[in-house]
């Protein structure tokens, strides 16, 4: 396939940051932008020279392939109408607004055979990391990921919003099934959950914490994970990366084994526009979608999960205390 002929439906604010990353691939010819609101996409489409459209079944005949970034409640509707006109979506994360929806959008799009992206950003950043090749098979994760608030995604959870890209990489790390789930959230400025806290075990034996919050007075994104030969932190916040494990290195003392220490600050990169290079990569066939729409499935049935165990822990600490 030569260039893929590709459209961004919603250029609110990351959607236009899709656009940006469509109108500079060598994968792509930009085609056009598609919102319900005239000014904002006559904006958009004016700054790249492409065509602007009202409606998303428009693009159809049009495009080969797409990002959906609009809101969460409107994913399933706008990915169906494409899907089932042989468009190839990346759908910004989570995949749908329930796991029925979820799973009708994969079914479509192995009927369709279309490729189904989901936009989980930060697989691509520990992919360049190389963190799962040191680490192996993990016994342990922790994962911490608190902001400040901002009025954004305020119509889902920090569980939807934020903590569901950490969920991601839990799964794909673990890769083994969710036997249990102990969560803990509240609301704090929104309706929803602001703050989350969950304990995953997964049928490896490995468990996971994983810690979010849209509350907080100070920005923390990172990963601990422990594996039977290796330890991993990564610094997302400050870009920094360190490893201990089993080497070529000195023995931490006489009589045992070597050990390798790496640590590095890592530049930064570029991860929205290698999302959407191996997005269209993908739609040329030249290798299967780094996140495919079965493993965004996962991600939000585990989310869903989540939010429903904080909410049940909430309702017994009101009944408790009042």
């Amino acid at each position: 396939m030569d260039k893929v002929r590709t459209a961004v439906i919603g250029t609110g604010h990351f959607g236009r940051f899709h656009a940006d990353k469509y109108a500079k691939s060598s994968l792509s010819q930009f085609v056009g932008v598609v919102d319900a609101d005239a000014g904002t996409r006559q904006t958009v489409a004016g700054k790249y020279g492409v065509a602007a459209f009202a409606d998303h079944r428009e693009l159809i005949g049009k495009v080969d392939a797409v990002s959906v970034v609009v809101p969460t409640v409107l994913h399933h509707d706008v990915a169906r109408d494409l899907i089932d006109a042989g468009i190839h979506v990346l759908i910004e994360k989570p995949i749908a607004e329930t796991v029925e929806q979820g799973a009708a959008l994969v079914a479509l799009a192995d009927k369709r055979n279309v490729v189904l992206q989901v936009g989980h950003l930060q697989r691509f950043l520990l992919e360049r990391l190389g963190a799962a090749e040191l680490v192996g098979t993990p016994l342990y994760i922790e994962s911490v990921r608190i902001h400040p608030f901002k009025p954004r995604a305020l119509d889902v959870s920090v569980i939807l919003d934020l903590m569901i890209h950490d969920i991601d990489l839990v799964l794909a790390f673990a890769n083994s099934p969710v036997e249990s789930i102990h969560a803990i959230g509240t609301p704090v400025v929104t309706e929803e959950e602001d703050i989350a806290n969950v304990r995953l075990a997964f049928a490896s034996g490995c468990v996971a914490n994983i810690t979010a919050s849209r509350v907080s007075r100070t920005t923390e994104r990172r990963m601990r994970l422990f594996g039977r030969e290796s330890y991993v932190s990564i610094d997302l916040q400050n870009r920094r990366f360190a490893a201990i494990r089993r080497g070529d290195g000195e023995p931490w003392a006489p009589g045992l084994p070597p050990v390798e220490r790496i640590e590095r600050e890592y530049p930064d990169g570029d991860d929205l526009a290698a999302e959407i290079d191996s997005f269209l990569g993908a739609v040329q066939g030249k290798h299967k979608p780094l996140v495919d729409g079965r493993a965004g499935l996962q991600a939000l049935d585990v989310a869903l999960k989540i939010e429903e165990a904080t909410r049940a822990h909430r309702e017994r600490i009101l009944k408790t205390y009042g």
